[in-house]
């Protein structure tokens, strides 16, 4: 009875934060933590500490793969130079960085817990920052760098944390740590791509939303506890996993099921996101006792993050500069891809035949180096850009969670959780509140970010033509068993195949809201042709995501209309 009044008392909690965050313009992580902090000191409230093992295990898959999911491969594949730059390279130099200056600052920290304690604050949490700067016209493609950031340099982060706690007890051999990062990444990467191809697979064939919602609810976890078996980064592996999800979802799974997911998933990953921060402040009253006994006490922790965060700062800025300059030669790059694989569709379209599968591959992978010619021209990366992703350096939800992973008979742990906690208080504050001002210094005028109402039309234009002749060839073809439409009958289908795009992409577009038409479709003629009609848009959207020539909030938003019309269309069966 206790734990369930408890979870309902947490749920309440949850929300009202939420709603009060947005009301007040604070962000719902900060006041969770306040509220945590001030229960957490009440008389009646015993002190809270919580197993390491839950975070690691109960907290970390399923917050990374909803992050993971919801990512666009075409996003990751064309941001994937600066994406391991910053999720890889950094974080590794960052945490090394942080353990000479802590260890140096505090010599009674042994050198590998400084590691640890690096490890733990350098990965960059991107909710914060991408939600400010969505809402402010933060460019598309710095966008979707932080939130490729967000999703490797976790798992760069907690395998060095694991080779940092090893190296506690005095097993650290710089090359077997190597192989061992070596072995965690590739075995990361299999065991993920892997269990995605089997959870896809398995999911493809059920029918059942609620089956199909049960075993979502696993994978995560079926691909992290495998892949930490074996010795690899569980983390990653879950990450592979919801990319390969992500990605196949749109060609595998029903509307009903695309649907279920982004909604499962989007309450998943606000249950705890912010979880973590209120279990935070909870747990502060507890760090807090086990602290005051010890030499290094509670101003020396304040006093040791706020030079911590002046590190991180400068490292990341410091990164900014070389990263953007490697970015400049990739207009050149393009440019000489584009260019041979165009010669090389010519001459396989000359020596065979038009429609066989090699002239259809490269004349595809020729379109999309063209898409991704167009994509680097229009968003380049320029100073502006390398200063806002400085600037969005948040820590959060992941850096708490990996503070409280570290194991109990790690020297100083206590204070390294506070710390940790302190830095991403800290960074949340001062990028958080700051960063708006820094979009709008920089972008005046607006970035032109999100999917314009011409890009829009334009994939709409493509969806509606391809619908158009999906019919035409669908009359022309019909059985001698099927009645001839009306032409009433197929104005209609027309229509509705115009009118299941119109409204809900640029509803969403406009608001970031989906609405549903409710109007009945009438007849088994206009049922089948507008059936034609969804197969033939969904084909072509496919296409286009394969080619990469619209943004990939364009194609999200024709995804959205088209599951909507689809479930409006072919109810879900019947549940077994």
């Amino acid at each position: 009875m206790e734990v369930a009044l408890i979870a309902v008392i947490a749920v309440v909690v949850l929300v009202g934060a939420s709603i009060l965050g947005s009301k007040i313009g604070v962000a719902a992580p900060l006041v969770l933590v306040v509220v945590g902090i001030g229960v957490g000191y009440l008389p009646f409230v015993p002190l809270v500490e919580i197993d390491p093992e839950v975070i690691l295990l109960g907290v970390l898959p399923p917050l990374l793969y909803a992050a993971a999911v919801n990512v666009p491969l075409i996003d990751f594949r064309r941001n994937l130079r600066p994406v391991v730059g910053l999720s890889v390279l950094l974080v590794i130099s960052t945490a090394v960085i942080i353990g000479f200056v802590l260890h140096l600052v505090v010599p009674a920290i042994p050198f590998p817990v400084a590691i640890a304690l690096g490890a733990v604050i350098s990965p960059t949490d991107a909710v914060a920052a991408t939600s400010i700067g969505k809402r402010l016209g933060m460019p598309d493609r710095v966008v979707a760098i932080l939130e490729g950031e967000s999703l490797v340099n976790d798992a760069t982060s907690l395998v060095l944390l694991k080779t940092a706690i090893a190296a506690v007890s005095g097993t650290f051999v710089f090359w077997d740590a190597a192989g061992s990062f070596g072995f965690s990444v590739t075995a990361a990467i299999i065991v993920g791509g892997l269990i995605g191809m089997v959870t896809v697979w398995m999911r493809a064939k059920l029918r059942n939303p609620v089956y199909d919602t049960m075993i979502s609810f696993a994978v995560p976890f079926v691909s992290f506890i495998p892949a930490e078996a074996i010795g690899a980064s569980g983390v990653l592996a879950v990450v592979v996993t919801g990319l390969y999800t992500g990605h196949h979802a749109s060609r595998r799974f029903s509307a009903t099921a695309r649907m279920n997911e982004r909604l499962n998933w989007r309450t998943v990953q606000f249950a705890m996101e912010n979880g973590v921060f209120l279990v935070m402040g909870l747990q502060l009253h507890a760090l807090g006792e086990h602290v005051g006994d010890s030499a290094l006490r509670l101003e020396h922790v304040a006093l040791i993050s706020l030079v911590l965060v002046a590190v991180l700062i400068v490292c990341r800025a410091a990164f900014m500069v070389p990263l953007i300059a490697s970015m400049r030669g990739s207009l050149d790059r393009y440019t000489q891809r584009s260019n041979g694989l165009s010669r090389m569709a010519r001459s396989a379209k000359a020596t065979n035949n038009p429609a066989s599968p090699r002239v259809q591959r490269v004349k595809l992978l020729a379109e999309r180096t063209r898409a991704d010619l167009e994509h680097e021209r229009h968003q380049r990366l320029g100073w502006r850009d390398g200063a806002v992703l400085s600037w969005s350096g948040m820590r959060g939800v992941v850096t708490l969670a990996a503070a409280q992973s570290i194991p109990v008979g790690i020297p100083y742990r206590p204070q390294i959780i506070l710390i940790a906690f302190a830095v991403a208080v800290m960074t949340l504050l001062l990028h958080g509140l700051t960063l708006p001002l820094v979009i709008r210094k920089l972008w005046p005028n607006g970035s032109g970010a999100g999917a314009s109402a011409t890009e829009l039309a334009a994939l709409k234009s493509d969806l509606i033509e391809a619908s158009d002749e999906a019919i035409d060839d669908a009359l022309a073809s019909a059985d001698s068993e099927q009645l001839a439409p009306s032409d009433e009958i197929v104005a209609r289908a027309r229509a509705n195949a115009r009118n299941s795009l119109t409204p809900i992409m640029m509803n969403l577009a406009a608001t970031g809201s989906l609405t549903v038409p409710s109007e009945e479709t009438p007849g088994q003629a206009l049922v089948r042709l507008s059936r034609v009609a969804l197969d033939a848009q969904r084909t072509a959207l496919l296409d286009e995501r394969a080619i990469g020539r619209y943004s990939s909030q364009a194609l999200r938003a024709a995804e959205i209309a088209l599951d909507a019309h689809e479930t409006r269309l072919i109810p879900p069966g019947v549940h077994g």
